[in-house]
């Protein structure tokens, strides 16, 4: 019997459809090993295939990390470069697959997110954390890099604080995660749940393949020049006028406008 959980949850609210990503290796601190690995690059690429969802959000259970690490134990098996690289690319998968799933993905991080967990929220659209939850890149100190998404961080955080983070090893709190740009936004713990439901609200009052547009030309950006980038986005401008729904919504603007 495995020893964790990934579930799906979806949920109709005012607005369009949120699927919640729920990971429960609560035990072990939501520990990554392969087949939690493999469950959860599944759940992204199913709600990928849904039309219908418009954002989704990925927790951890038990409130003491959104995901603590990459599974110890599993770690100090690996022996070769052919399975430490079939590891650590399993851990590159799942942040493509967040990456890769046309909608928002927003992380509620309670608790320590370390390791291949922050690597994983760094994946995410957005972040909201609690003021107890503690950052951290702690590789070093068991005998390996930071790698994969550990990528995005300078382009996130500045090139001095990735170094900081990845060289000492040492944890930063939610304040300084949010100072550094790492965070969106932290709160108490008790209004967690309120203010990622305000994060979905704002998103859902987007329309859907505008937002949809956005994330695209998003990921887009990071890997053009800025010339290349700006023309993405005059062909994304050009392309959204053909979906109808600039029209709904400026046309009740101007209507509204005018009343």
């Amino acid at each position: 019997m495995a020893e964790h959980k990934v579930e799906i949850v979806r949920e109709t609210r005012h607005g369009g459809l949120v699927a919640r990503v729920i990971y429960d290796n609560a035990r072990r601190l939501n520990v990554l090993n392969p087949p939690a690995l493999a469950d959860l690059i599944r759940a992204f690429e199913e709600i990928s295939r849904d039309d219908d969802v418009r954002v989704v959000v990925f927790s951890g259970v038990g409130g003491k990390a959104f995901i603590g690490g990459a599974d110890i134990k599993h770690m100090v098996g690996l022996q070769t470069p052919d399975a430490a690289r079939a590891f650590i690319t399993s851990v590159h998968k799942l942040c493509q697959a967040i990456r890769d799933c046309p909608v928002p993905v927003i992380a509620r991080l309670e608790g320590y997110t370390l390791g291949a967990g922050l690597e994983v929220a760094a994946a995410c659209d957005l972040r909201i954390a609690t003021e107890s939850a503690a950052f951290g890149m702690p590789e070093v100190r068991v005998g390996v890099p930071s790698v994969v998404e550990a990528a995005l961080l300078p382009r996130m955080i500045g090139w001095g604080r990735t170094s900081w983070l990845l060289l000492t090893a040492e944890n930063i709190g939610a304040r300084k995660a949010e100072e550094w740009g790492f965070v969106e936004q932290v709160v108490k713990t008790s209004e967690i749940g309120a203010a990622v439901d305000r994060c979905v609200d704002a998103i859902l009052d987007g329309t859907p393949k505008a937002v949809r547009a956005q994330k695209a030309l998003m990921r887009r950006w990071e890997e053009l020049p800025l010339a290349g980038a700006i023309q993405a986005g005059i062909d994304s401008f050009a392309q959204s006028v053909t979906t109808g729904e600039h029209t709904e919504k400026m046309t009740a603007f101007v209507n509204r406008k005018r009343g």
